[in-house]
């Protein structure tokens, strides 16, 4: 529900101070991204660090009141979109420190912006407890997925960018990119790899340890984009797959595991508004 009586508690009013501070700071890398590297770097990692803070209040319900007598986490999907923005950025600022990688930096820190309004506006419902002390490492287990593909799909758009610089410079030196094709190549299909492993951990704990596990439109969305995902790193492998035909099956296998549970739980929470399940 949008700005829920959530808003009015302690944890409320916290997330609102770390949420707008967070949005503040991303602003100003976003207006500035041309300033000297060292200065933005240290904006976004402010931005980045108030981010962090905002989802261990969203998501770890800190300073609200128990549930049913007991402390619950609360999630929906405002904050996992949030989660998978923080961690795409996170994997940025470590990787731009050892590869130049200009054209992400704009884009992320309006991405990192809207996310950190939309969590705040939609904080999500509590959730009580996942009946599995494994339950929650599934959940863990399937953000970090999406954020791996998240950083396969930021690699696959600069990829293409490149492509399109190259074949508009017919030849005439490097794209503006400054970072290697064949390089930037391998990276996108290095983490898409290690999201395909992350996914498939999280689906195997999700069918052996979660009692809510059931077959439903989510679980369909997340199984097909596994099913996309590893059918574009065996054509890759089998059939030498790369360029559009690659990035169009990465971005599809993207689009499916963000309708899994994002845009599963966003029709439930805003366009239903029924409780969490």
């Amino acid at each position: 529900m949008i700005l829920s009586s959530a808003s009015a508690e302690p944890s409320g009013l916290l997330l609102a101070a770390l949420s707008a501070a967070g949005a503040v700071a991303y602003a100003v890398a976003a207006a500035f991204a041309h300033l000297r590297p060292r200065t933005w770097r240290s904006v976004l990692v402010l931005a980045w660090l108030l981010h962090l803070a905002a989802l261990v209040v969203d998501i770890g319900g800190i300073g609200a009141a128990p549930v049913n007598g007991s402390h619950a986490a609360r999630f929906g999907f405002a904050p996992s979109l949030s989660m998978t923005i923080w961690l795409v950025t996170g994997v940025y600022l470590i990787e731009s420190r050892f590869l130049p990688l200009p054209s992400a930096q704009r884009l992320l820190s309006v991405l990192g912006l809207l996310v950190m309004l939309v969590a705040w506006m939609f904080p999500g419902e509590y959730r009580p407890q996942a009946g599995s002390p494994l339950a929650p490492l599934h959940w863990a287990m399937g953000l970090a997925s999406y954020g791996l593909c998240g950083v396969a799909v930021m690699h696959a758009v600069m990829l293409n960018r490149a492509e399109r610089q190259m074949r508009a410079q017919k030849g005439q030196g490097a794209p503006a990119l400054g970072t290697p094709l064949l390089r930037l190549e391998r990276l996108t299909f290095q983490f898409v790899g290690a999201g395909v492993v992350v996914l498939s951990i999280a689906l195997l704990l999700g069918v052996a340890f979660t009692p809510q596990w059931r077959w439903d439109h989510k679980t369909l969305f997340a199984v097909m984009g596994w099913v996309v995902l590893t059918g574009l790193l065996t054509g890759r492998r089998v059939f030498g797959w790369r360029g559009r035909r690659a990035t169009r099956w990465l971005y599809f296998g993207a689009a499916l595991l963000l309708l899994s549970y994002a845009g599963s739980r966003f029709v439930l929470e805003v366009v239903l508004q029924r409780p969490p399940v």
